[in-house]
């Protein structure tokens, strides 16, 4: 089935505001689906919504992680930018600039919503969870991130009622709302070790933080 994402804002504010009864569920597809899948590939279409649930951007791109702890995002639309972790460092690279952000992982990862899916500790370690019961026939849970500096308010996951991930919304501090739609989604995939490496270009402006 192929989601809108602007009636996944508007879903988002009515699970907000009036979630129904929960099941259970949407917490045990999470950790069913961390403790089973040890490397994913899929696409994703990316949406911010500001307040109102306006569209403020659009984007698209790949992922792929591997547990624990390394991941690559790959922005494709509307312009390219790639960020790549491998355990040890978090590169954030813009090729338009021809600029390269360098930071310690644990800086960089934290209470982020990658924790959730490629991090090695226990979700609870970093995240209070909290179901949202069924909405769209896709159960809903929410994670609200223990350290109280991250920069999300919240992360809300949806999954399937046959456990597949489908969705991730992130709110951030000023109030917008970011919301991952996954498609083709890849469970255990071959991936190799270059995948989590990344080497700054030839004369890129790099900012180590």
């Amino acid at each position: 089935m192929k989601l809108h994402t602007t009636g996944i804002a508007l879903l988002l504010l009515c699970t907000l505001l009036n979630p129904s009864q929960a099941t259970a569920t949407a917490i045990g597809n999470l950790k069913k689906f961390i403790s089973e899948t040890r490397t994913v590939r899929a696409h994703f279409a990316q949406t911010l919504y500001d307040k109102q649930a306006r569209t403020l951007q659009e984007s698209a791109g790949t992922l792929q992680f591997e547990r624990p702890e390394k991941f690559r995002w790959s922005y494709d639309k509307p312009y390219a930018q790639l960020i790549v972790g491998n355990g040890v460092k978090v590169w954030f690279y813009d090729p338009d600039l021809n600029q390269v952000t360098a930071r310690p992982f644990t800086n960089a990862i934290g209470s982020s919503p990658a924790a959730l899916l490629a991090g090695n500790s226990s979700i609870e370690d970093n995240f209070e969870l909290h179901e949202l019961g069924l909405q769209n026939d896709m159960e809903w849970l929410e994670a609200i991130p223990k350290n109280k500096e991250s920069a999300f308010e919240f992360v809300q996951m949806a999954f399937s009622t046959d456990g597949e991930l489908k969705i991730m919304a992130l709110r951030d501090a000023l109030g917008q709302t970011t919301v991952l739609v996954f498609s083709d989604l890849q469970k255990n995939p071959e991936l190799t070790p270059d995948t989590f490496q990344f080497t700054p270009p030839d004369n890129a402006d790099v900012i180590n933080e």
